[in-house]
């Protein structure tokens, strides 16, 4: 099954502009929506950035020109009309999320796909105020998506049997790997992916070692492509902390934030996108 011809996504943002790369490339038109007109500007040139990169690493078959016609922008929920998928990719926050999720839903035919990128929060909730449960499910892409191999596809208890087939091979269709799991606190990525850059925080906070041996450890001995810290860094230490947040909630004082996340976020050292985490990327 390829993925649908008209594919939606909800928020054009680092992750959102990603998603929308992915699925221009794997031949769809797309349309991403946007809070505003400035945010829908940026968001095609995000996207079509991306684009321009993968055409020049003759990484995706079509020219700029091209992708550049199938990709639209808007502010509009109503353009969503006619997609046969949307993935909703706005800030994790649940009630934003939620609140998204059933706007987004009113606007799709009742053959059409509806999707989450949360990486952490309950689907079976999301799904919630939703009409047809049965054909929601969450997608956790990674950041950067284009260089990304992995799509987690997040079963929730309502998610038809045709959906969760038909994800794997959607998943399959953009060129990564989807791993399935069924829908609980972090899932299995953000889950061990959490909890692993918390202990080195707190060995950071502790002196054990310093922020860049501590991610040489992992990547030169456990062979991660980036260490836990420089993987915050990119995530995001405000996002981040959120999850941790979350997580403490359902699973227990295991994923308590150390004061060091807590602090680095109050001063405003969010990362890469603030120039400054447990790295600095001012010229990154």
């Amino acid at each position: 099954m390829s993925v649908p011809s008209r594919v939606g996504v909800l928020g054009g943002g680092r992750m959102g502009a990603g998603i929308a790369h992915a699925f221009l490339i794997a031949g769809a038109d797309v349309v991403v929506v946007e809070r505003d007109e400035p945010a829908a500007d940026a968001a095609r040139t995000r996207v079509l950035d991306a684009v321009a990169k993968s055409v020049q690493r003759g990484t995706a078959d079509g020219t700029a020109e091209e992708y550049a016609a199938k990709l639209r922008t808007s502010t509009d929920y109503g353009d969503f009309t006619g997609c046969g998928l949307v993935v909703e990719a706005v800030p994790e926050d649940f009630g934003l999320k939620s609140a998204a999720l059933a706007e987004v839903e009113g606007r799709l035919g009742p053959d059409a796909w509806l999707a989450t990128n949360t990486s952490s929060l309950s689907v079976a909730k999301l799904a919630g105020q939703l009409r047809r449960p049965e054909r929601f499910c969450g997608l956790h892409f990674f950041n950067p998506v284009p260089a990304s191999l992995l799509v987690e596809v997040v079963l929730g208890p309502a998610t038809g049997p045709e959906l969760a087939a038909a994800t794997k091979e959607w998943v399959q269709t953009l060129g990564k790997t989807a791993v399935v799991v069924n829908d609980a606190p972090g899932f299995a990525s953000s889950r061990l992916g959490v909890a692993i850059a918390l202990e080195a925080m707190r060995m950071l906070e502790e002196g054990v070692a310093s922020a860049e041996d501590i991610d040489a450890a992992m990547v030169l001995g456990y062979r991660h492509p980036v260490g836990p810290l420089r993987t915050t860094d990119i995530v995001g230490l405000d996002v981040r902390l959120g999850i941790a947040k979350y997580l403490q909630s359902m699973l227990g004082e295991r994923f308590a934030p150390p004061a060091i996340l807590r602090e680095k976020v109050a001063r405003g050292e969010l990362g890469r996108k603030s120039g400054k985490g447990f790295f600095d990327w001012s010229e990154a």
